[in-house]
C-alpha cells in the first residue's frame, strides 16, 4: 500500500512577513507627505469657506435689517475666530475655525482695531469704508493660501487662492 507524506507549510515564513512589513512601509513612507499635504489643503479650504460665508451673512443681515453690519476675525490662542454683529454692538458669539490655520498678517487687509480685523456693509448690502481681504495659510508653513476679498465698493466677496491672495 502506498502511503503519501504530507508536509505542514500553513502560513508564512518569518522572512515573508518580514518583506511585506518592510514594502508596507515604504509605501507609507512615500504616502504620508502627500496625505498630510492634501488634508492641510482642505483645513485651508474649508477655514476660508467659513470666513466667505461670514462675510456673506453680515451683507445678507446688513439686507434684511436695514443697519450697518460687522463681520470680524480675530486670533486667539492661535486659533482664528469669527463673528456676524450689528457695528454698533460687540460680538456675542464667537465661531472657531480650524486650529491649522493662521492669517497671513502679510496679505491681510482688512481694517484693524486692537487685534480685530473686520468689515461693514450697509444697509444695501454694499461695503461701507474700506475694501479689503483675509488671508490664510496653515500652520506648518507651505505655498498654499487661501482667500476671500472684498473687491468693490457694490458689496462683491469673493474666493481666491495662491498667488491671487497676494496684496499688489
Amino acid at each position: 500500500m502506498f502511503r503519501l507524506h504530507r508536509t505542514a507549510s500553513s502560513g508564512f515564513t518569518l522572512v515573508e512577513g518580514l518583506v511585506v512589513i518592510t514594502i508596507l512601509g515604504i509605501l507609507t513612507a512615500i504616502a504620508a507627505p502627500s496625505w498630510l499635504a492634501f488634508v492641510n489643503q482642505q483645513r485651508l479650504a474649508e477655514a476660508n469657506e467659513k470666513i466667505y460665508l461670514t462675510m456673506r451673512d453680515a451683507q445678507t443681515r446688513a439686507i434684511a435689517n436695514k443697519n450697518i453690519w460687522q463681520a470680524s476675525f480675530r486670533e486667539i490662542d492661535g486659533r482664528i475666530q469669527a463673528a456676524v454683529h450689528p457695528a454698533n454692538e460687540n460680538p456675542s458669539f464667537w465661531d472657531s475655525l480650524s486650529p491649522s490655520v493662521r492669517f497671513d498678517t502679510v496679505n491681510t487687509s482688512l481694517r484693524e482695531s486692537g487685534g480685530l480685523h473686520y468689515i461693514r456693509f450697509n444697509d444695501r448690502g454694499r461695503i461701507h469704508g474700506q475694501l479689503g481681504r483675509v488671508t490664510l495659510v496653515t500652520q506648518h508653513g507651505g505655498e498654499a493660501k487661501r482667500c476671500t476679498i472684498a473687491s468693490t465698493l457694490l458689496g462683491v466677496v469673493r474666493k481666491a487662492r495662491d498667488r491671487q491672495c497676494n496684496r499688489n
